[in-house]
């Protein structure tokens, strides 16, 4: 089943769920999440880390974050989950209006387990009737939602002020090392340049300065090592790897594959 979103523009409030089988991906995600596991197990990796939530568990995710993600729903049921995008201009709005400001800059993890809590699950609970109902929650109404959202977030867990109203950009950061954390995500160029701190044009630079390739030529053959590796020590199967690792389909990275290492990946 189809994520279901009740918005007019962009997705601030939305309801996702899937029944019998897992469903694997990975996004770019730009605003903070604030999400409730209703049913089912959400697993997310971000970075180095794996983090599991299931039924009853609260989740944080914080925003210019790439992750991959498994959801599984329980045995003869369906996996559900309500999350609110807590979108930069409201919290500008929210920082003007009430006077909060970071006091630094958070350095700790991109997903964050939030302490479980019934005002929490209320007002979370509070939201499923849209979703059952097939109700449509107008601007004003979502808008009171969202603040309510952070009022609680900041009223719960205050040290999320440093994250909530920090409005900076991404800064230049060391290009080898977010590259050899991130070259399994299948996302634009112009979203890795964003993240380390470059326009595109100096990110292909830096790059070719640091690698001696083009960042396509490196990703590609940065995600063959990879595959190699997965396929040969670890008793991968190719079905599973090319996905994994950023190739957009089973043929195409076969052919890939082939071409560098003279066999195919299933032969391996």
């Amino acid at each position: 089943m189809p994520l279901k979103t009740y918005v007019s523009e962009k997705p601030k409030i939305a309801y996702s769920c899937y029944f019998t089988r897992n469903r694997e991906g990975e996004q770019f995600v730009p605003e903070h999440v604030f999400s409730y596991q209703v049913s089912g197990v959400f697993t997310m990796t971000a970075g180095e880390k794996q983090m599991v939530f299931n039924e009853g568990d609260f989740r944080f995710i914080r925003r210019n974050q790439l992750v991959k993600f498994v959801k599984q729903p329980p045995t003869n049921g369906e996996f559900k989950s309500v999350s609110v995008y807590l979108d930069q201009q409201t919290l500008r709005n929210f920082s003007i209006e009430y006077g909060y400001k970071a006091a630094g800059h958070y350095e700790g993890d991109a997903v964050i387990m939030l302490k479980s809590n019934g005002l929490y699950k209320s007002f979370m609970q509070s939201l499923l009737p849209y979703q059952q109902d097939d109700v449509v929650m107008n601007d004003k109404l979502q808008d009171l939602k969202l603040r309510e959202a952070i009022l609680l977030l900041l009223q719960m867990q205050p040290e999320l002020k440093d994250i909530l109203f920090d409005f900076s950009e991404p800064g230049k950061i060391d290009l080898e090392g977010f590259m050899e954390k991130n070259f399994h995500f299948n996302v634009q160029l112009k979203r890795f340049a964003y993240l380390t701190g470059r326009s595109l044009a100096t990110f292909k630079r830096d790059f070719e300065k640091v690698f001696k390739l083009t960042p396509s030529r490196w990703l590609q053959q940065r995600r063959l090592q990879e595959a190699h590796y997965l396929i040969k020590e670890k008793g991968k199967a190719p079905s599973d790897v090319y996905l994994e690792l950023g190739f957009e389909d089973l043929s195409h990275f076969s052919f890939a594959f082939k071409n560098k290492y003279g066999i195919a990946p299933s032969k391996l």
